[in-house]
């Protein structure tokens, strides 16, 4: 080693770029497969929570670099970890960082190439959106090594019917990018070489549509989906009283009724 590599600053694990009020979150830990560090989780997790008060980005795309998706939890890592209490924090920030996904006001789009599999499947399936490459695989693989995927089974279990992802979760198989479409984990499967502008073209629909409305919908949808139905309804009908009274729904209903285009959203 030189003393200019020994200088040489590393790179950061997480990288993040605006444009258009679309904010690009990229996993860059290339040479572990994007496997989810304590120091990439907690990166991750800054920024979910200053998307929670920044009204700046209307969409993320979760993106990553390298040859894969995200290879899941970093092991070299969780086998250095050597005792419960560490065990359960380390899992503990996994967990927060997946919930922030489904609290922060703007939807989430992952970006998915290569492997995706453990708590990176775990990932895709938390996306509120998944665009997937053909060449991608996914996989609940950590019962091959002895450690049942429980927390990736968590989100998994919210994505896919319930034989598909106990098949998933008990044998550890690869599923390819068009089964996973079909059971649910992704919304679309394109070529490689298509995938960007896939990722755009949906990115750029939902990024036009009302902030608020957006907002008010995604916060609501994570909150039904775990109620029974008669509470489900009630939060529906709050959700929807308190979205009427934003200036983009007045706009939007105004504009429809006299037979305009659509007005500038303004409200989140």
């Amino acid at each position: 080693m030189t003393a200019n590599s020994r200088c040489r600053p590393r790179p950061p694990v997480l990288l993040r770029q605006d444009k258009d009020g679309i904010a690009t979150l990229t996993l860059n830990r290339p040479e572990r497969l994007n496997a989810l560090s304590l120091e990439l989780l907690r990166a991750l997790l800054r920024e979910f929570e200053a998307m929670a008060e920044d009204k700046s980005p209307r969409l993320v795309v979760l993106a990553a670099n390298g040859e894969a998706f995200c290879a899941g939890h970093d092991l070299e890592e969780i086998r250095g970890t050597g005792n419960r209490r560490a065990l359960k924090a380390l899992f503990d920030e996994c967990s927060k960082t997946m919930l922030a996904i489904t609290r922060i006001p703007p939807p989430v789009i992952a970006r998915v190439h290569g492997i995706a599999t453990a708590a990176g499947c775990q990932l895709v399936a938390m996306c509120d959106l998944a665009v997937a490459a053909e060449e991608a695989r996914f996989a609940t693989s950590g019962v091959n090594l002895g450690l049942f995927c429980s927390t990736p089974m968590v989100a998994l279990t919210r994505n896919l019917p319930r034989k598909q992802a106990m098949e998933m979760l008990l044998t550890g198989d690869f599923i390819d990018a068009e089964t996973a479409l079909r059971y649910g984990l992704v919304n679309r499967v394109v070529p490689a070489g298509d995938l960007d502008e896939a990722v755009a073209e949906l990115a750029g629909k939902v990024a036009g549509k009302s902030p608020a409305a957006v907002a008010f919908g995604k916060r609501l949808f994570y909150r039904q989906i775990e109620a029974g139905i008669e509470e489900a309804y009630a939060l529906a009908a709050d959700t929807m009283a308190g979205n009427m009274m934003t200036e983009d729904a007045r706009d939007g209903i105004d504009a429809f009724m006299e037979k305009r285009p659509a007005p500038e959203w303004k409200d989140r």
